[in-house]
């Protein structure tokens, strides 16, 4: 079979400015949407069964997003796989790649979901959970088990079906997810009166319905990759390409949720339940605009990493800081408003007065140094575009493990729960000041090596 390859000769000639808004509003309308997603479940929780489940969802959340992540790793794995085997012509070996990920993912949704519900109250009560928020924690939990492989599945196949040339589609069934859950939760919630239940229902059902959207688009023979007999048997040269590709972003998802484990762990310690619902309302806030900003660098990655293969450097350094300008407004805003007005932003989440207060607190302190973070990501994703996955890695651990981590084991003793809520702008600083100074000697050394290369 033969199929000419679109060459995007456009990410090296069109205006910088242009092509990043072109290639990253999709993006980021996707990213927002499955953050207003999550905040939507707290919301619904909030209003209908009160500040406890809050908290019960706050440590039921990392626990999830691992779960997720799994699902993600393998899609992720499998999207990259395929793109290539499509470029090189092997459509037969890119079907037996599509058959494998749904296959893997049943298999690891199974086990996973098996091994958690066996030990649930060990690992919720690891990930944070007290007497009082195991039950809603248990509650929510078990339902977003039993619908495991529903959730691996639906991930897995919403990666594959954008490398199979599908982005605007994978786009929707996101959508319809967000919209069938926001609708779903108020009716579960509130006139079903399923309490937390209600809202673990809605983000299954939610993605069974779009993973039936998935399976019948891939069910059409007349699509290039499509489910046939014959391409579910486990390969494992397959396999071990996918979880090699896909174990980075798997690795920066764990990591995250161990830190929000430490995180909760500490704040049970020196502030209680609800400090444990103020951060995860306050963490649910900063994601929607972390997601916007995660959304802007998916954008910059193929032209930055066009540039730097065409050896364009000057539109590689126009894109990096024209994005950087960009987030950084972002990240700005975002610290404005949460300074301003904590106190109306976290209502939206019907919190009572001592969660409110405590919130609004911890808030102020949180996004202290916010602005930072945008230039961060910016910078920490610039360097996997480029083909430096090593240094984006070690960014993205640093942030994540080895400056905040310390940092929660430190301070608490010091200043109590005070030394939690500082920990995160003071390992905000840092990083940033790593990241440029990574970057600035990055880029010496390149111009030295582009000059070298034009003298020969």
């Amino acid at each position: 079979m033969n199929k000419q390859q679109y060459i995007p000769t456009e990410l090296g000639e069109k205006k910088i400015g242009l092509l990043l808004w072109q290639y990253a509003t999709p993006a980021i309308i996707a990213m927002v949407a499955s953050s207003l997603y999550n905040i939507a479940d707290s919301i619904f929780v909030g209003w209908g069964v009160g500040d406890i489940a809050i908290s019960g969802m706050a440590v039921a959340s990392p626990f999830m997003n691992l779960s997720a992540a799994f699902g993600a790793m393998v899609g992720v794995g499998a999207s990259v796989t395929i793109s290539v085997r499509l470029g090189q012509g092997k459509y037969d070996t890119a079907q037996h790649i599509l058959g494998n990920t749904i296959s893997l993912n049943i298999l690891l949704g199974t086990v996973f979901a098996a091994v958690c519900i066996y030990f649930l109250d060990g690992i919720l009560t690891l990930f944070g959970a007290s007497e009082a928020t195991l039950p809603y924690a248990r509650e929510y939990m078990l339902i977003i088990l039993l619908g495991n492989v529903v959730t691996h599945l639906y991930f897995g196949l919403n990666a594959v079906m954008r490398s199979a040339g599908h982005p605007t589609i994978a786009m929707s069934c996101t959508f319809l997810t967000i919209i069938i859950n926001t609708l779903l939760d108020p009716l579960f919630i509130f006139v079903f009166h399923w309490g937390i239940a209600g809202a673990a229902w809605a983000t299954i059902i939610s993605q069974a319905v779009s993973l039936c959207v998935q399976l019948k688009l891939f069910s059409r023979p007349t699509e290039l990759l499509h489910l046939r007999s014959g391409i579910y048997k486990p390969d494992l040269q397959i396999i071990r390409q996918c979880i090699v590709i896909g174990l980075s972003p798997f690795l920066m998802n764990s990591c995250a949720c161990i830190v929000v484990l430490f995180i909760n762990n500490r704040l049970r310690d020196y502030g209680g339940d609800m400090a444990i619902g103020a951060h995860g309302i306050v963490n649910r806030i900063l994601m929607l605009f972390i997601t916007t900003v995660i959304g802007l660098v998916q954008g910059m990655q193929p032209i930055a990493g066009y540039n730097w293969g065409a050896h364009k450097n000057d539109r590689v350094w126009r894109v990096l800081r024209y994005t950087i300008g960009v987030a950084t407004c972002i990240t700005c805003f975002a610290t404005l408003i949460c300074e301003l007005f904590p106190e109306h932003i976290i209502s939206i989440f019907g919190t009572g007065e001592e969660l409110t207060g405590i919130a609004t607190h911890a808030c102020r302190i949180i996004v202290a140094m916010f602005p930072l973070v945008g230039a961060q990501i910016v910078i920490g994703n610039f360097f996997q575009s480029i083909g430096h996955a090593g240094k984006s890695i070690f960014l993205s651990m640093t942030r994540q493990m080895l400056m905040l981590v310390p940092l929660l084991y430190f301070l608490p003793p010091i200043w109590g729960q005070e030394g939690i809520w500082y920990s995160m702008p003071i390992s905000d600083s840092i990083c940033f000041f790593l990241a440029v100074g990574m970057l600035i000697y990055m880029v010496r050394k390149s111009k030295k090596h582009e000059a070298n290369r034009v003298a020969q």
